[in-house]
């Protein structure tokens, strides 16, 4: 199915760009802390993010743009409050592990997000995850680590680990619950997540007394907040349609990498022979995932969900009068189906099968 295969390249951009706009936000971070504090700055990105897209949004509403996307109704509540609640413990939980064990300890731990996000997709949201996906997953951990800790002989495993590891699961269960939200209006998601995590963070931020800085730098933060996070996030949703979670993660995990590109070519921090090595190995990983062929019988269940769609995809035939050309968005059902095709764990391949 051409189509299909040009979905699943759209949607591998889509992460590599929401990637490279998060790989922003840590060197742009690094120059505006000397005047922010760090609970203040995670709750300026949030807010930014909330801020940015909400001007995207009303600015469709202004233009009369339709926007053919669901929107989020009163049965995804438990995965809203979820995504939020984790992303107010994960940066918590980060903080206090940060407080009880050494820097390089909670930068290696911290890659078990990836891996974390993974089996969740796998255990908990029965999401396919074949072996070349598994021996990519593991590579890319693998690089990530390496990238990330510049003395190994410095590592120990410490009652603050724990937490670190704690943050990892969290994150993974809100990526897992993001992947959950993802056919509804990817805008309106972002928004929802902004403004919860950044108000919470706000709060954090003033009761830890960690507020202040000069009004450049805060509309700075903004600014960085809207681009590294709220358009980097919009843009993992829309990969995470097609993709899946494990393979957003996966692919999102470019961000540390486009991060020390940036130190170097901004800040002219130096590059290590040590990112050489995991870059190759990041590339390696990236080949296994782009190599991943998943094609089997598989069976559709009766489903009836809303989201945006178009008839040229073969799971949409269903008959309009009069009759709906384009993308649109209605609720409409899905016969029970039986066929074979290539196809990657979007919200309508949910089964196993794994190759």
């Amino acid at each position: 199915m051409p189509e299909r295969q040009g979905k699943r390249i759209k949607s591998i951009s889509l992460a590599i760009i929401a990637a490279i706009l998060y790989g922003v936000s840590t060197p742009v971070s690094k120059l505006l802390l000397v005047e922010i504090p760090p609970a203040l700055m995670a709750a300026l990105l949030y807010l930014g993010a909330g801020f940015g897209m909400s001007l995207i949004y009303l600015t469709g509403i202004w233009t009369k743009k339709e926007r053919p996307e669901a929107k989020m109704t009163k049965k995804d509540l438990p995965y809203i409050i979820g995504m939020i609640a984790l992303d107010i413990a994960a940066p918590i939980l980060l903080m206090i592990g940060l407080s009880m064990s050494a820097s390089e300890n909670v930068s290696l731990l911290n890659n078990f997000e990836i891996v974390a996000t993974s089996l969740i997709a796998l255990m908990i949201f029965k999401e396919t995850i074949g072996r070349r996906l598994w021996v990519a997953i593991i590579l890319i951990t693998i690089s990530s680590v390496i990238l990330s800790i510049s003395d190994f002989r410095s590592l120990s495993f410490s009652a603050g680990s724990i937490f670190v590891i704690a943050a990892c699961l969290c994150w993974g269960f809100e990526n897992n619950f993001t992947r959950m939200l993802s056919l509804k209006d990817p805008v309106q998601i972002v928004i929802v997540k902004g403004f919860g995590a950044g108000t919470s963070a706000l709060m954090i931020s003033i009761a830890v007394k960690q507020f202040g800085g000069s009004l450049l730098y805060v509309l700075i933060a903004l600014l960085l907040g809207f681009v590294a996070y709220g358009l980097s996030i919009y843009f993992y949703i829309n990969a995470q349609r097609e993709l899946g979670a494990a393979r957003t993660s996966a692919y999102y995990a470019a961000a540390p990498f486009i991060g020390v590109m940036i130190s170097w070519l901004v800040l002219r921090e130096g590059i290590t022979s040590s990112f050489f090595i995991a870059l190759v190995i990041m590339l390696a990983g990236t080949y296994f995932m782009i190599l991943e062929h998943h094609n089997h019988s598989h069976i559709h269940i009766e489903t009836t969900h809303e989201h945006k769609h178009d008839h040229e995809d073969p799971h949409h035939r269903h008959v309009h009068d009069p009759d709906m050309i384009g993308t649109h968005n209605h609720e409409h059902t899905h016969e029970t189906t039986d066929h074979k095709h290539s196809h990657t764990p979007d919200m309508h391949h949910n089964h196993g099968g794994a190759k």
